[in-house]
């Protein structure tokens, strides 16, 4: 019972900080009004009420009995009345007295004046509240007609009630509101740690990121900088030594090429100059791993135009696009081109026709690279991700990479917050779904 209960509080509860903070700070500042106001209704304003409404009908009784013995010049007391007890009273002769009497049981007032009228004049009192918006409309039955009676309502209803309501909802809002400024304070470092996180995992520059706000948020922001310093520096230093290392293979590579030039043997100069182009287009493959860790700033692209650019420089018969809107999308254009450049060229690799598709999901941008080629075991979608992997079966066979265009692609689009998935193509070959977060 209080695992479900505990998991219906958490559905119902907002999820950011800045909202249930403010629930925690509103929360106590609402119950202490309503317990304010409750003991005040309780004690005060319906005490006051019920006293007001009392001596009200103990005037009306009193004039009514004061009318009933006099058997001459009633007019005069009459006027008397009016002038003296603010009050308004006619005698309607010959009128028919209302059986039914307008009932608002949620009114306070309305039940304590018709207690005190009950008891008063059982069966022979009718009033309305509602008609006018200063005055009480009341008709006591008097022989063959009725007392028509006009009172205003402050005397039976405390002005006090509308200026404690005013006292009790104007410092509550006042306190609500600088509980929400100083709660936008409090949460703002946090978000903003939160959002150069998220930037970071997904590869983007951050700057203008300075730790901020209580001592505790400071020293994680602090410790967050530092972190993201180490790392930056570890990617660094990982590119520039395989960038390095590639940039110096190739002085070797080239006098190689030139000796190669002056064998007068040319069967052997073929094969040996079959081996140093496969080197160097596995050069061309580390340096380009390198180089995809330098940063690039976002921007935002309409993704239709980056996917018709990579197909542009592809066969036409060899490329089938079914494009979705133009969406527009935050990104590195020249990343994905990459990344989508790097599937097309390992489906055409294997296979002879490629299809590209796209499709909005709730919270993604969805592209679906097929190809008829042999496609790729269940059992290897995960590593063939890792980089030098190649598959030593049905697309093992083709020699001219190192296994670093998945990998290439698949860093790409985690930088950018997405994901990699791999399923059987309608083309009988491999599908790629590329996940953008949109």
């Amino acid at each position: 019972m209080f695992y479900g209960l505990n998991n219906f509080v958490k559905k119902i509860l907002p999820k950011g900080l800045f909202y249930r903070s403010l629930i925690i700070v509103v929360t106590p500042i609402i119950l202490l009004q309503i317990i304010i106001t409750t003991v005040f209704f309780d004690s005060l304003w319906i005490k006051t009420n019920k006293g007001m409404t009392r001596s009200l009908v103990s005037e009306i009784k009193t004039f009514l009995d004061e009318y009933k013995s006099k058997k001459e010049n009633k007019q005069a007391i009459l006027d008397l009345y009016n002038e003296n007890y603010d009050f308004v009273v006619r005698f309607k002769e010959n009128k028919i007295f209302p059986e039914e009497i307008p009932e608002r049981w949620f009114s306070p007032m309305d039940r304590s004046l018709r207690r005190e009228l009950k008891s008063a004049f059982p069966n022979d009192y009718w009033f309305d509240t509602t008609s006018y918006k200063e005055v009480v409309y009341l008709k006591i039955r008097y022989k063959n007609g009725f007392l028509q009676i006009f009172f205003p309502k402050s005397k039976i209803a405390p002005s006090s009630a509308r200026i404690f309501a005013l006292w009790i909802t104007l410092p509550g809002l006042l306190l609500i509101m600088i509980a929400i400024v100083f709660l936008k304070n409090q949460t703002r470092p946090i978000v903003s740690l939160a959002k150069a996180a998220e930037k970071f995992g997904k590869g983007e520059l951050i700057t203008g990121f300075r730790p901020s706000g209580a001592k505790e948020i400071r020293q994680a922001a602090y410790e967050f900088d530092r972190m993201r310093k180490r790392i930056t520096i570890h990617l660094n230093q990982r590119s520039e030594m395989l960038s390095g290392i590639s940039h110096d293979l190739r002085t070797p590579l080239t006098r190689l090429k030139l000796q190669l030039a002056m064998i007068k043997q040319p069967d052997v100069a073929k094969k040996m100059g079959d081996d140093v182009e496969e080197m160097e287009r596995m050069l061309n493959d580390y340096l380009e791993f390198a180089s995809q860790q330098k940063k690039e700033e976002t921007e935002i692209v309409k993704i239709n135009n980056i996917i018709n650019n990579v197909a542009s420089k592809y066969d036409s018969n060899k490329i089938t696009l079914e494009l979705d809107d133009n969406y527009e999308i935050h990104l590195r254009s020249n990343a994905i081109k990459r990344c989508l450049a790097n599937l097309i060229d390992n489906g055409l690799a294997y296979g002879k026709k490629v299809k590209i598709l796209t499709k909005k999901s709730t919270n993604n941008l969805l592209i679906m690279i097929d190809d008829d080629g042999p496609g790729i075991p269940e059992s290897e979608y995960q590593n063939v991700m890792k980089p030098f992997y190649r598959i030593d079966k049905s697309r093992g066979q083709n020699k001219s990479g190192v296994g670093l265009g998945l990998s290439i692609a698949n860093d790409i689009i985690r930088n950018h917050g997405g994901n990699i998935l791999f399923e059987k193509s309608p083309l009988n070959g491999l599908r790629v779904k590329v996940f953008l977060p949109f």
